[in-house]
């Protein structure tokens, strides 16, 4: 499968709940399209969060944040990665 970073906006203030409460609907929905959310990150004071996960394509991240209520505003592939 192939990996993903999206970036959502429009979050200013939120909090580590609220970060966790938006990544669990992201959980119980991944499996309708065959991906899942691996890891959530937020920045509070921009309202930025960027979500790392896998899935079969972008189409299939986009529609379970749009299901979960949180749709994505910039979703990548992103293929290199270094550790």
């Amino acid at each position: 499968m192939a990996r993903f970073m999206d970036i959502h906006t429009g979050m200013k203030g939120i909090t580590q709940e609220k970060l966790q409460e938006e990544h669990r609907k992201d959980l119980a929905l991944e499996k309708t399209e065959g991906v899942h959310f691996i890891q959530a990150w937020a920045d509070p004071t921009s309202g930025r969060v960027f979500c790392l996960s896998e899935g079969p394509n972008r189409d299939a991240i986009r529609r379970v944040h749009q299901h979960a209520g949180h749709p994505a505003d910039e979703i990548y592939e992103v293929p290199v990665e270094v550790k």
